[in-house]
């Protein structure tokens, strides 16, 4: 490792913070780009912090800067933990079967007419579900024809009306409809998600308490007599994971060793190579993260890496074959192939 370069490449991701205003009374969100009614919040959002970051070598702390104890809303990582909350159910005997129709053990939450009754499991972890319908008054076509810096193209203008498909014939990455996979985790575990999170994955995997994980003002449920929030995969509109780098570090280091935290097997080492697993439709993603298929995510790092993303920006880098982790809080997108190729040299370097 060349700690002059690694320098070098710190003060490239400081450089080049996110556009986005800190106060999110400014330019600030992904539902500012929406077509109304959707352009609004419906959920608690907070400022946010400075560029700010961790980058972890084969489970050592080599460079963090900013201020990488700062919970932080994460927007879209919180997919990527939905998946391994869905590990968590497998795991348990909960979830036996990712290709099951999500109804057969969730029936009565939209699940169940002819359309929505093919919807599987693993149409959902992979966005190919196709769920049709309206999640706590948020419907599905808010995010059609949605556009995404990794993905293919749209057809469409976000928002207009798409004829629908067959589950799992089409790839579209859509909030409403991880937001209501969130809600079937919630009645698959019948307790709050965070609940079973912190229990589950961050304690074991050596994280604080000092993050929250909170849903839409009206996502309230009764689950056994318990009234209970639907968190969202995301802060799209509002709500969503806040959570520091430095917790985000240690749920990295559980991808890179396979599930496995001071010798207890917390998630399956199956379950971990399942999420890796190409999407047929979209070989750039797998169980809610996205792969470096043909290095066309991240020209700059091998194909082997793969990354949890979240907007503004906020991103996970796993890289397994160097047992490095990083993640980045507040970097311009445009930039952070750079940021993660300097990384790379560093670490590389002799």
């Amino acid at each position: 490792m060349n700690e002059k370069k690694l320098e070098e490449a710190v003060r490239f991701a400081v450089e080049h913070e996110s556009t986005w205003d800190r106060s999110v009374n400014g330019v600030w969100g992904v539902h500012q780009k929406d077509p109304a009614p959707w352009n609004r919040l419906l959920g608690p959002v907070h400022d946010r912090g400075p560029a700010s970051g961790v980058i972890e070598l084969d489970g050592k702390r080599i460079k963090s800067w900013g201020e990488p104890c700062r919970p932080d809303l994460t927007f879209s990582i919180a997919k990527t933990y939905l998946a391994l909350l869905a590990g968590v159910a497998h795991d348990e005997g909960r979830l036996p079967d990712v290709d099951e129709p999500v109804h057969r053990r969730v029936p009565g939450i939209g699940f169940d007419d002819e359309h929505n009754a093919q919807v599987t499991w693993a149409h959902l972890l992979q966005q190919t579900s196709e769920w049709h319908g309206e999640y706590f008054g948020l419907p599905d076509r808010a995010d059609h024809y949605r556009a995404v810096t990794f993905g293919k193209a749209p057809d469409g203008k976000k928002g207009d009306l798409r004829p629908l498909q067959t589950p799992g014939t089409y790839w579209e990455y859509n909030d409403v409809r991880i937001n209501q996979f969130s809600l079937a985790l919630l009645h698959l575990f019948g307790r709050p998600l965070p609940e079973v999170f912190r229990e589950k994955i961050a304690r074991p995997a050596g994280a604080s308490d000092d993050w929250q994980w909170v849903g839409y003002d009206n996502a309230w449920v009764e689950i056994g007599g318990r009234r209970v929030q639907s968190v969202p995969g995301g802060t799209h509109w509002g709500g969503g994971l806040s959570i520091s780098a430095e917790d985000q570090s240690r749920i990295a280091r559980l991808f890179l060793d396979d599930g496995i935290v001071d010798g207890r097997q917390v998630i399956s080492r199956e379950w971990i190579r399942r999420m890796r697993v190409p999407c047929a439709l979209a070989p750039y993603y797998g169980y809610l993260v996205w792969l470096n298929h043909e290095r066309k995510v991240f020209p700059s790092l091998p194909a082997s890496s793969y990354f949890a993303v979240g907007a503004g920006s906020s991103l996970m880098w796993i890289e397994p074959e160097r047992r490095l982790s990083t993640v980045v809080r507040w970097i311009n997108s445009d930039h952070a192939d750079r940021f993660f190729g300097l990384v790379l040299e560093a670490v590389d370097a002799s």
